[in-house]
């Protein structure tokens, strides 16, 4: 008698933490309906299921189970995004026309405006706005954005970057780093109708105009060991002296105070430096100009600015100083500290690609003042 054997094809093991891989690109909602398919076949097999078993279930041909089977076992789960030479879908435009869409969104502008939009492009080139869509997703480019940076051209850009960052990868042993600064002219503002409360299926508002109702100034410290702030509200830039003899009752007399802070006139004033001078455990650390990012006071600045001012509504500056003391209490009973990651090499090599890019479109512009005048 004749017996017939299952057809189970290449067996493959995987570890838990690719078949947890395989599973959520099986369940997610942009995956490609083939990839999915491919995830599932896979999935049955590392279950015990023969081909016929998973080509009946699936729907599909017995080869290409097979198919698959062999190809993740040779590969790994990696084989399932891979398209052969020669499959798949045939591109419907040349690449020398792809090419010349991408070009003209990177080098050109439409005539009378500062940006391009798919639909704009579209009608320029041709082409429908899918495919420009698709075109700009496939090389990230995203017209729409744009973000704020600028390069610093302070001559001792290096040493200043070298010092700060060598104060937040490795702090000094007995003593604190704290970064400063005063967040200025705050705006008390009070929307001219009240906001309807977010619910279901609606998301808050609040009305585009508003009276101002005086502003505030933020000095704040931020311990980078633990994320609590030190801080409040005052009306004079001339208060920062009143704020550092604060930190300095703030903090055990016998820790030194390294203090990152940027080059703004109020710090240099002659009364601080004179009393800076008179209390030795303040050392002072300079950013460079135009490198506010280096603080990290700035990142809980946005904090402040997210949570507790930008929807709200203030009858008055003293309303606003209030919102502003209970942020920063709420802050402190669960401060969470921000990491300094970024090394010294790497800021290095991303400035110096941004110096190079900024200096092809306008010599000059990037280099150190120092520099440009010695040019």
């Amino acid at each position: 008698m004749m017996r017939l054997v299952p057809n189970v094809g290449l067996s493959i093991k995987l570890p838990g933490a690719e078949r947890d891989q395989l599973e959520r690109w099986e369940s997610c909602h942009g995956t490609a309906q083939q990839i999915g398919l491919r995830c599932r076949i896979i999935l049955c097999a590392l279950a015990g299921e023969d081909n016929v078993a998973i080509a009946d279930k699936l729907e599909i041909s017995r080869a290409t189970v097979q198919l698959w089977r062999k190809r993740v076992h040779e590969g790994g789960i990696g084989q399932v995004w891979q398209i052969a030479p020669g499959r798949g879908r045939k591109p419907h435009y040349a690449q020398a026309r792809r090419e010349r869409i991408i070009k003209a969104a990177l080098q050109s502008k439409p005539k009378g405006m500062t940006r391009w939009s798919c639909r704009l492009m579209a009608q320029a080139q041709g082409v429908s706005k899918s495919t420009i869509n698709r075109l700009w997703q496939l090389h990230n480019l995203k017209p729409h954005r744009s973000e704020t940076f600028k390069l610093s051209r302070d001559a001792k850009f290096m040493e200043k970057l070298t010092d700060v960052v060598a104060l937040y990868l490795n702090p000094p042993d007995k003593a604190l780093v704290l970064c400063l600064d005063e967040k200025s002219q705050i705006p008390a503002l009070d929307r001219t109708q009240p906001g309807l409360p977010l619910k279901k299926g609606r998301c808050g508002t609040m009305t585009h105009d508003y009276k101002r109702n005086g502003t505030t100034t933020v000095f704040a410290a931020l311990n980078i060991l633990d994320g609590k702030v030190i801080g409040g509200c005052h009306l004079r830039h001339q208060d920062w002296l009143r704020f550092l003899r604060r930190l300095d009752r703030e903090f055990p007399s016998n820790l030194k105070l390294h203090l990152v802070m940027d080059n703004y006139g109020t710090h240099k004033e002659p009364h601080v430096q004179e009393w800076l001078k008179k209390h030795p455990r303040f050392v002072c650390h300079c950013v460079p100009t135009s490198s506010s990012w280096l603080n990290l006071v700035e990142r809980w600045f946005r904090e402040l600015a997210d949570k507790a001012n930008r929807r709200s509504s203030f009858v008055s500056a003293p309303d606003l100083k209030r919102a502003i003391d209970e942020f920063m209490k709420a802050w402190n009973q669960d401060p969470k500290p921000f990491v300094w990651t970024a090394t010294v090499k790497n800021i290095i090599e991303k400035i110096a690609l941004a110096r190079v890019n900024a200096e092809q479109i306008k010599p000059g512009s990037a280099l150190p003042r120092g520099k440009q005048n010695a040019a």
